[in-house]
């Protein structure tokens, strides 16, 4: 079967739920077509799916913003799942690509993306396209107030 890449739908919210939950973080279709609904109406976000034979086996969501640092809006893949029954077969790769393009067109020339420490085989992954390490991310978790 032929894969396709296409521009995500809220209709597709079952789906990538269920590549949130393979990638560890548990997401309900409802909560998912919640995160949806702002990211598919906001032109800074892109959301890709592929697909083989209308079944959703991956997703790639990608960010545009203004930088306090380069004069050129960078781009930032924050988002790439592929099933794990489809994993090793080049959708990833596709995925890759048609972000690569998309930000191509819009003349975004940096790409940066973040992985976990222990997502090896995503690091090696990425490198193999010609993405860098260049830095460490941190979090922290704050507590919402209730005001």
């Amino acid at each position: 079967m032929s894969l396709t890449i296409r521009s995500a739908k809220l209709s597709d919210a079952p789906s990538l739920a269920m590549l949130m939950c393979e990638l560890g973080y548990e997401t309900t279709s409802a909560e998912m077509r919640q995160r949806l609904k702002p990211i598919v109406r906001d032109a800074r976000f892109r959301t890709f799916v592929a697909e083989i034979g209308n079944t959703v086996c991956g997703v790639i969501g990608t960010l545009t913003h203004p930088s306090y640092e380069h004069n050129n809006p960078p781009g930032k893949i924050i988002a790439l799942v592929v099933s794990k029954k489809q994993r090793r077969g080049g959708i990833g790769r596709a995925l890759i690509a048609a972000a690569e393009k998309d930000f191509a067109e819009r003349r975004i020339v940096r790409i940066s993306l973040t992985t976990r420490f222990k997502r090896k085989a995503a690091h090696q992954f990425y490198e193999a396209l010609g993405y860098e390490p260049t830095g460490w991310r941190f979090v922290k978790q704050l507590r919402a107030s209730n005001s």
